[in-house]
């Protein structure tokens, strides 16, 4: 999507643009609110940035929203924290309209266990049970301030957990040692990327960044 955007923008501004994202998704993943920056001596208002960079960008892609923001702005830097919503169907048959856009199991499950596990999950953890082997955080160790069921891999490494658990396939206790034991071959197989939804970062309210987009309405 990066170089998409950046194609655009180019285009739009007549002249080479470089920008930064906020953070960076999976392929197959979806982006309802991915805020990017980038510096030019180009002057054009908020909304024709928009307007007319999406001249440039190919359907499934479009800007929001533009903001002008002071230099010291850094779209990943200056992120507090980052949303995920994964969208699940279950259902006895696969997806049809739906499809690539939710994940899917076949397997009635239990969202009370499913919950119960979760919760666990919350606070500041070494999540190396769920970090993906090309993962290029710095550290395994992150905070994860809430986790509601109905979360670079590691949401999808737990979703598939919580499928495990949801299914009867393991109790809501094994999670907690999963996370424990530290080792990502104790934990379940990578959940589809189609219902993962990256919904943005948030930012210090000084910033005046959008966190909510048309496109994330119909979320739950």
């Amino acid at each position: 999507m990066q170089d998409q955007v950046e194609a655009a923008l180019t285009a739009f501004a007549d002249q080479p643009l470089h920008c930064i994202s906020a953070g960076r998704t999976d392929a197959g993943v979806h982006a309802l609110n991915q805020v990017v920056h980038f510096d030019t001596p180009v002057e054009r208002t908020e909304q024709a940035w928009a307007r007319g960079t999406n001249r440039y960008l190919p359907a499934d892609i479009a800007v929001q929203w533009s903001r002008f923001v002071s230099d010291a702005f850094h779209s990943r830097a200056n992120a507090l924290g980052r949303r995920y919503v994964y969208v699940l169907l279950e259902s006895r048959v696969r997806p049809s309209l739906e499809a690539g856009m939710v994940g899917w199991t076949y397997r009635r499950l239990d969202g009370e266990a499913m919950r119960a596990a979760a919760s666990g999950l919350v606070g500041r953890h070494d999540f190396s049970a769920f970090r993906s082997a090309e993962c290029q955080a710095l550290t395994p160790v992150k905070t994860l301030r809430s986790l509601a069921v109905f979360l670079h891999h590691m949401i999808r490494n737990v979703m598939g957990c919580l499928i495990a658990i949801g299914s009867g396939a393991r109790d809501a206790a094994w999670l907690a040692e999963v996370l424990a034991q530290k080792n990502r071959a104790l934990a379940a197989a990578t959940f589809a990327p189609d219902g993962l939804y990256f919904v943005g970062p948030y930012y210090d309210a000084g910033h005046a960044i959008p966190e909510q987009t048309p496109a994330m309405s119909w979320l739950p």
